[in-house]
């Protein structure tokens, strides 16, 4: 089936046949008595998209004929070991310098490098600078990588949860009973297995799960339920061993789901976001031990205040998952997701929709917390529908259930991302969590913008979204109290940094490059949307107003503006090659948020 996009009357018309389509207006006059094609209006996100093939395993080279060892497959191996062969069939190189090798000495791609002149000898051998290897190899620049030790154990089910376990079952016991409890106030029988005198579990030991005091962000009056060991012995975290954070004041880079990843967080870095966050990963995915849900979880050094943002709907698995993080990972706090809008996750109780759910979102929250040495962060949305908001009533309790902080998106669920932000009803709802730190999300995309949010409401900061893939240098801009005319070679430059990023993070083979270019696509279909300093009609831009046609300074400033596919596909070209052969692209992310 042939995909097209009409971009004049943005509709996607689906051509079952694979025949041309004239989407014009005077080709639809002609044909009013043939069969029209079905029309799917674009909501949010582009279904349908054109997949392009990967890279067959048989045309790769074994990885170990890449790192000089034997294959232990042997003839059953499914990659290819004539290194002839696949040099013969290898794409040309696209630079002569390889930035893997110029920075860590080695580039551990070799003969596979699309970049390889620079370092593949005559006798077809992987050069090594010695000196930078030894220096760069003591330093590690990524961490929270999946050992394969640990991935089997998850695959194989032996990974010790009895921590997690025995909290989450005590922990939901103790619920039980307190709204048995409550129902027995009111005259009515409640309606639990067994039901134990409240306090105690259904062994005798002694719950003990303390109203919890007010949270003033420091974890410090804060009270758990009780646990045990595995010898039956009670355990109980005290709250001066939690790890602290003061968010206040800081610059949030908002976890982003695609365009969020380790090579665009580093670009954000380098221009003063002060907190990073990994792309939503979901829980039961992590406890699989599925590798390409752990690469979302990786960490920069550079990134000094990182969070992993999880996503589940159920207690057990996501104290599971909890405790591996704890256990495993190098994470400054974790973040609950429950304001991802899809459907997918809404119909599963997942996202949004666990704040419809009180009583099983606080028996997530006291069991992950029972687990967790870190801050405990949650992040949602006014409401889920769009004409009654509850987050006013989840603040206060997620307060006092020992959440250190919340980050609230001004919109619904319904709303997704159309509309203003509703910075009022964040305001409301940071008063209401005092001392809880709140902050707000939606629409900001200067530091006037900024500004305004915290000197007129109660929030403590804000978390940047989309105005950071529109203009990363955004934090620049906020740090520096001005708006900054940045020049199209300034901008390039940054584009450059983030493929090399890539380079380094998904790898300069041919599938790496790939890959590298199209998160740079999907990055693209965001950044094009920057109107300059400099031909801005009234300063400053806004997020939700359309981009005016307009011609650029420069032939480079006009083609970053264009709102065509086929200028990112140039854009990406100058810096990663030729597209291959059959390669189409269309973004995942489709705004609908202009006024």
């Amino acid at each position: 089936m042939t995909v097209i996009l009409d971009r004049k009357s943005r509709t996607i018309f689906e051509n079952p046949k694979g025949k041309n389509v004239d989407t014009t207006e005077d080709s639809k006059k002609d044909d009013d008595n043939a069969s029209q094609p079905k029309k799917i209006k674009l909501k949010g996100r582009n279904k349908h998209r054109p997949v392009n093939n990967r890279v067959e395993a048989g045309e790769k080279l074994c990885p170990s004929v890449l790192h000089e060892r034997v294959c232990n497959f042997g003839d059953k191996c499914k990659f290819n070991h004539n290194v002839k062969e696949f040099l013969d069939k290898k794409p040309p190189d696209i630079v002569p310098e390889c930035h893997n090798f110029i920075t860590f000495g080695k580039c551990h791609y070799g003969l596979a490098c699309r970049f390889g002149k620079m370092h593949i000898s005559e006798e077809l051998k992987n050069k090594i600078n010695i000196d930078l290897y030894e220096k760069m190899s003591t330093e590690k620049t990524t961490v929270n990588v999946l050992e394969k030790d640990l991935q089997v154990k998850l695959w194989k089910k032996k990974y010790d949860f009895s921590k997690a376990n025995d909290s989450e079952r005590q922990i939901k016991r103790w619920c039980q009973e307190r709204v048995a409890a409550q129902e027995r106030k009111r005259g009515v029988t409640p309606n639990i297995d067994k039901v134990s005198t409240p306090g105690t579990d259904k062994e005798g030991d002694s719950l003990n799960p303390s109203q919890p005091s007010v949270n003033n962000g420091s974890n410090s009056s804060e009270h758990l339920p009780t646990i045990c060991d595995t010898e039956g012995g009670p355990i109980k975290l005290r709250s001066q061993e939690k790890k602290l954070i003061d968010f206040s004041n800081k610059l949030y880079l908002a976890p982003l789901t695609t365009v969020g990843n380790l090579p665009f967080r580093r670009v954000c870095k380098t221009y003063g976001a002060d907190i990073t966050c990994s792309e939503m990963a979901m829980a039961t995915n992590i406890l699989q031990g599925q590798m390409s849900e752990w690469a979302l979880l990786k960490r920069h050094k550079s990134e000094d205040l990182f969070g992993i943002q999880i996503c589940g709907g159920w207690s057990d698995t996501l104290t599971r998952c909890s405790q591996l993080i704890n256990d495993q990972l190098e994470a400054d706090f974790v973040d609950l997701n429950c304001g991802c809008p899809i459907d997918l996750l809404y119909k599963k109780g997942e996202g949004c929709a666990l704040m419809g759910k009180t009583n099983k979102f606080e028996q997530i929250i006291r069991s992950m917390k029972s687990v967790l040495d870190i801050p405990l962060t949650v992040k949602m949305r006014t409401g889920i529908m769009d004409n009654k908001s509850i987050a006013h009533h989840l603040v206060p309790k997620l307060r006092d259930w020992g959440v250190s902080m919340v980050t609230i998106h001004g919109r619904s669920r319904e709303q997704r991302y159309t509309k203003s932000a509703d910075w009022d009803y964040i305001d409301q709802c940071a008063e209401l969590a005092k001392p809880m730190p709140v902050f707000g999300n939606g629409d900001i995309l200067s530091y006037e913008d900024l500004d305004c949010h915290i000197n007129e409401t109660e929030v403590k900061g804000c978390m940047i979204a989309r105005g950071a893939l529109i203009k990363p240098w955004i934090f620049t801009e906020i740090k520096e109290q001005r708006h900054w005319d940045i020049s199209s070679n300034e901008r390039f430059d940054m584009i450059k940094s983030f493929v090399n990023n890539g380079l380094e993070h998904w790898g300069s083979d041919q599938q790496g490059v790939e890959t590298t270019r199209r998160f740079l696509l999907e990055w693209l279909s965001f950044l094009y949307r920057y109107i300059p300093v400099g031909v801005l009609e009234s300063v400053p831009q806004k997020i939700n107003q359309r981009p005016p046609k307009y011609i650029g300074r420069n032939d480079l400033e006009t083609l970053l503006s264009s709102p065509n596919c086929g200028d990112w596909l140039k854009i990406s070209e100058m810096l990663l090659g030729p597209v291959p052969d059959g390669f189409n692209f269309l973004p995942k992310h489709k705004a609908n948020a202009y006024m």
